[in-house]
């Protein structure tokens, strides 16, 4: 008569009531996930069983709920497929499914446990993505000013001139007098330094369908025009010059502003003067914020209203999420059985999308993991009179004479 049985089953219940304690401890940790106990029974060459033992410990990789939290630097994986790469101060890679993170001293976005979240960076002068991943590093100075006329320069994107408005009183063409002009419109241009100068550009009505254009750039004096010419129909006649280059020169260590201005969109109908000019240039601006789109994509905000990319995080998924060994901190690592990782994009090659501002909660079921307790309880104690009958009957046996 032996107790192995009997103590094999007290251990595996005790090592399950640890896994259930585990989980129950973790049950508010964020993007953690539960385990659970396989077993398996032992034989040696008998008919007779000799107990149990833990076969496996299961990890449910099934997904948390998602809560909104807010914070500009958290983010969710909403679905199943995909973990966040990250690095440790050593460059070993993890994987994780937490995604609290925050920029730390240098910038660089971490974790808690102090690990760098990883991504492909864009590079704005070659207009490509990093051929492996890095660490995210958030804009440590200012965005560099850009000046008027760098890109689609001056346009109009809305603008009507009043057909019923009669040519000015005065012939000569005087900013400083109104009666020589129908309609001025102001309108802010940077420089390559990023100072705002003061572009007004002078409506004056010649004749029927046609209007001159003046330019004045801060109280310089007016020496270029520019003529528009429309159909019968109140449109911008087509045969004629509808885009005017122009070069204003603004001293102060900085290049002249060449931009072109298109009229394209002008129109001359009979009804109240309307304008809205859009021009391409800024003034510099500092870093404000960060977004996360559902993409990975992370573009920084900053104060003067522009946006930059900074790269976008990638994520890992594997053949086999139970190869991974845990390594704590809500972290995993690669190992032979899990297979090498396949790294992709959020919302590309099967990975699930991002949530910004959100975190995933643990999947633990704290009402599962009660009745399992109360079961595994149970189990224990099943065990334990199992191996206390087996001790009286030994003791009767001895007590034969």
């Amino acid at each position: 008569m032996g107790f192995g049985q009997g103590l094999s089953g007290l251990k595996s219940a005790a090592q399950k009531l640890d896994v259930i304690g585990n989980n129950i401890a973790n049950s508010n940790t964020v993007g953690f996930k539960a385990s659970s106990v396989s077993f398996a029974d032992v034989y040696a060459s008998s008919r007779i069983g000799l107990g149990t033992q833990v076969a496996a410990i299961n990890q449910d990789f099934t997904v948390g709920n998602l809560s909104v939290t807010g914070g500009q630097f958290d983010v969710a994986i909403d679905g199943p497929n995909g973990m966040f790469r990250v690095e440790d101060q050593s460059g070993a890679v993890l994987y994780t499914r937490n995604g609290q993170f925050a920029p730390n001293k240098d910038g660089y976005l971490v974790n808690a446990q102090g690990q760098y979240l990883t991504g492909y960076i864009w590079d704005s002068v070659a207009e490509s993505y990093s051929t492996e991943p890095e660490r995210i590093r958030l804009p440590m100075g200012n965005i560099a000013p850009k000046a008027t006329g760098t890109g689609s320069g001056v346009e109009a994107r809305a603008m009507n001139l009043d057909a019923r408005a009669e040519v000015p009183e005065v012939d000569d063409f005087d900013p400083a007098n109104p009666k020589s002009y129908n309609m001025a419109v102001p309108l802010t241009v940077y420089d390559s330094l990023g100072r705002e100068n003061r572009l007004t550009q002078y409506f004056v009505k010649d004749s029927d369908n046609n209007w001159t254009v003046h330019y004045q750039l801060g109280d310089d004096p007016v020496s270029v025009t520019h003529q528009l010419k429309f159909t019968n129909d109140g449109k911008i006649d087509p045969t004629t010059s509808i885009t005017r280059e122009l070069t204003f020169t603004v001293g102060g260590g900085a290049d002249p502003i060449v931009t072109t201005f298109n009229y394209d969109d002008a129109t001359q109908f009979g009804g109240n003067y309307v304008y809205e000019f859009v021009q391409d240039g800024y003034a510099t601006g500092e870093y404000a914020s960060l977004g996360i789109s559902a993409d990975g994509t992370m573009m920084a905000n900053y104060t003067n209203g522009q946006m930059s990319e900074i790269g976008y995080i990638v994520l890992a998924d594997f053949a086999n999420l139970q190869g991974l060994s845990p390594v704590g901190g809500n972290a995993w690592t690669q190992t032979a059985d899990s297979g090498a990782p396949l790294l992709s994009r959020p919302g590309f090659n099967g990975m699930s999308k991002l949530m910004s501002q959100a975190l995933e909660e643990s999947n633990v079921d704290i009402s599962t993991e009660l009745v399992n307790m109360i079961i595994t309880q149970r189990t224990y104690q099943a065990n334990a009179q199992s191996i206390t009958t087996q001790s009286e009957m030994m003791q009767n046996l001895l007590n034969i004479r």
